[in-house]
Parts: structure tokens; sequence; C-alpha cells
């Protein structure tokens, strides 16, 4: 028998929240990424502790949790006993060592990717915005009349929403990636 698992990036991209400063996975996103019981990811965690300082996972405070859940994030956690592991980007690497599921290495690999691909679309932003104020600087000092040259700026706003949409439709246009376990 066969198990086909795909997940697209945007499923990976919509699971990562924003949490103390840092972005971060829960615990019950994971397992259902890698196909497993969110208390047996749980577990595997607890048996190999040492492997997760706080800075790879903590676990979320109530008012966390309820903020996540306030926002329609968690209508699919219900029930839990516990409050939720979140797992940083090193935690989620580490997960890999801990499962040893084929898929759990197949998803965490889709998983880093989908990390980079974030970061990298982070630096363009970032780099666009230093541009911006560079440009916003020449002009000042300059003494340019900004109500003279409103059609440049038109067009250089026009010029970046045009890379920034090639950059996004070239970013996931890729099919999701099919993982089969054989049981």
């Amino acid at each position: 028998m066969t198990k086909e698992l795909t997940i697209a990036d945007e499923t990976i991209v919509s699971k990562i929240y924003f949490i103390r400063s840092q972005k971060i996975m829960l615990d019950a996103d994971l397992a259902q990424m890698y196909g497993v019981e969110t208390r047996i990811l749980n577990q595997a965690v607890k048996r190999n502790i040492d492997r997760f300082p706080e800075d790879f996972m903590f676990q979320l405070s109530q008012e966390e949790y309820e903020h996540l859940k306030s926002q329609n994030v968690t209508s699919s956690w219900g029930g839990r006993r516990s409050l939720p592991n979140a797992f940083t980007e090193h935690g989620v690497l580490m997960l890999s060592s801990v499962l040893s599921s084929k898929t759990a290495l197949q998803v965490n690999i889709r998983i880093m990717r989908v990390y980079t691909k974030l970061r990298e679309m982070l630096l363009t932003i970032q780099d666009i915005l230093l541009k911006l104020e560079q440009l916003d600087k020449k002009v000042i000092n300059l003494g340019y009349d900004i109500r003279m040259h409103d059609g440049e700026i038109e067009t250089i706003f026009e010029l970046i929403k045009e890379v920034m949409d090639e950059k996004k439709q070239s970013d996931f246009p890729r099919p999701p990636i099919d993982f089969r376990t054989h049981e």
C-alpha cells in the first residue's frame, strides 16, 4: 500500500507564525505534515529534550495560545490537554534527527527550502526599501519639487511592482512535491 503526501509551499508558509520575535511552527501542524500524531512527535522530542534548547523549541504561554486561537488559526487543534510546543527554524531542523521516517526527512527538507525562500524575499524587500530611501534622500538633497516628478516616481513604483510580481510568480510555480512511503 502506498501513502501519498503532498505539501505545497503555500501550506508550509501558512503554518509559520511570528511569536516572541521569531518565526515558529507548532507541534500539531508539524505532526500533521509528518503524518504522525502530535503526541508521538512530542514524545520523540521529550526523549531527546537535550537537542531542543529554548532557542529551538518552547511551549506557548496561555496568552499566546489564546491569541492564535482568536485569529482562527487553531480551529483544527481542539481538545489539547497541554499548551502547544513551538519550534523555531533550528528546532524544525532538529526534528529530522529525532523522527526517523523518510516522510519526516522529506518534509523537513521542504520546510527548510521555504524558510530559505522567505529569507531571500525579505532581503529583496529590504534592498528595495533601502534603494527607495536613498532615492528619497537624493531627491530631497537636490531640492527637486516632488510634484514635478510625480510621473517619474509613479513609473519607478510600477517597475518595482513588476519586479515583485515576477519574483512572486517565479517563487511558487513548482508543483507540490509528492512524498510516497511504502507501508
